[in-house]
């Protein structure tokens, strides 16, 4: 199996290369706009395919002007897959609509200053090396970088990010004849997330997860502000921009570094898989009273994290159908209304007392460990008998609380 890691460094470009970095931005932002423009005026003009030679003779016609060759060549070619794939995204909304699916289509956008940070070589060709702590890029020159852990494999691309006023090295290495260990799976888990409490586990265990972005609330918006009343364009605005940016980058980092220790912890434990809802965020996060908490909540991430670092050690991630995992009684199958302000679920039919995350923890689980069957009860075709013999339970026993209220 051939391993693919992404390995993160801080670097410290001194005001030379700095300006440099700022520069190649600007010029490839602006390459990538003019590709922009010149295939959705091709497309409007009745081209309706775009492809590859189409976008290398809008390129061509785009370096008549010299100063477009400061940018690396191959980063140049990366810029035009950029603007293929966004053309992918457009394509694949314009289906969508088509088949009746309510999304926005819309062109791809044009990017803004704030909307294009990176810089992508994506061959180690002699474009880049690390020598001594030191980091030469081509088309920039040398600078500090801070490697704070080792790299495992060959390393396939470098890209060169802007994060606030921070500078970042991402090298993607691979890694090839990659042994995956091999684990008897007799302590699956079945994990739910929430809002009010990060994670539960079907044995019972809780996961809270401290509110970073509340934390720095009230600065983002004391920057926001300031930004909204400075003039656009002006250096005193650019100042106020990065000051907001900082405080983001902050709670971001907190949150990453959080997630990173829980998955760790996790995939440490003693569990040897994990089942979790296959959720759909987007969607969710329509919902303009929740929207911001599930934002926070870095579920996504959490996810993702928990995916590649299963599967390193031999582990697997199963993603489960999330319909009716809260409402559903995890004892006899019976599903019920469950209101988000109701915690506890207490079951009209057999009396299950349980907590309401608990409980779908655990038929999330049950759903996984059923034979592909995504989507379904975890007992299958045996919910409605027991069901049936929890009301014949409920028959011979006159003492049973819910006897008056459920049998008819």
């Amino acid at each position: 199996m051939e391993l693919i890691r992404a390995y993160k460094f801080r670097i410290y470009p001194d005001a030379k290369r700095q300006s440099e970095i700022e520069s190649q931005l600007i010029l490839s932002r602006e390459f990538y706009n003019l590709l922009l423009e010149k295939s959705i005026k091709s497309y409007k003009d009745g081209n309706k395919r775009l492809s590859m030679a189409l976008l290398n003779s809008f390129a061509k016609e785009i370096e008549k002007d010299k100063k477009f060759l400061r940018i690396y060549s191959q980063t140049r070619c990366e810029i035009k897959y950029r603007v293929m794939k966004a053309y992918q995204n457009f394509f694949r909304r314009c289906k969508k609509k088509k088949n009746g699916k309510n999304v926005k289509v819309g062109f791809p956008r044009f990017k803004s200053k704030d909307r294009y940070y990176s810089i992508i070589y994506p061959q180690d060709n002699g474009s880049f090396s690390i020598e001594k702590e030191r980091l030469r890029v081509s088309k920039i020159g040398t600078m500090k970088i801070e490697l704070h852990r080792s790299m495992e494999g060959k390393i396939k691309t470098l890209t060169i990010k802007k994060d606030a006023s921070n500078y970042y090295a991402i090298f993607t290495t691979t890694k090839k004849d990659f042994e995956i260990p091999k684990i008897n799976d007799s302590n699956p888990i079945g994990i739910d997330v929430g809002l009010k409490t990060f994670a539960v586990l079907s044995d019972g265990t809780k996961i809270t997860k401290p509110n970073f972005r509340g934390k720095v609330e009230k600065h983002i918006a004391l920057w926001q502000k300031r930004v909204a009343r400075r003039k656009k364009g002006s250096e005193r605005r650019q100042i106020a921009k990065d000051k907001m940016n900082k405080k983001y980058q902050i709670a971001n980092d907190q949150t990453n570094d959080y997630l990173h220790k829980v998955t760790d912890k996790l995939i440490k434990s003693d569990y040897t898989s994990f089942a979790v809802e296959k959720l759909n965020i987007q969607d969710m996060v329509k919902n303009h009273r929740l929207a911001k908490s599930i934002n926070y909540a870095s579920w996504n991430k959490f996810f993702q994290l928990l995916l590649y670092k299963a599967e390193s050690a031999g582990m697997k991630v199963v993603e489960v159908n999330p319909k009716n995992t809260t409402k559903t009684c995890n004892n006899c199958g019976n599903i019920q209304s469950m209101p988000l302000s109701k915690r506890i679920y207490y079951c009209e039919v057999c009396g299950l007392t349980e907590d309401r995350d608990i409980n779908a923890s655990i038929n999330i689980l049950r759903r996984a460990t059923t034979l592909g069957q995504r989507g379904s009860h975890a007992q299958g075709e045996n919910v409605r008998p027991r069901q049936e013999a929890v009301l014949d339970e409920l028959r011979t026993d006159k003492t049973h609380p819910l006897r008056d209220a459920v049998i008819v």
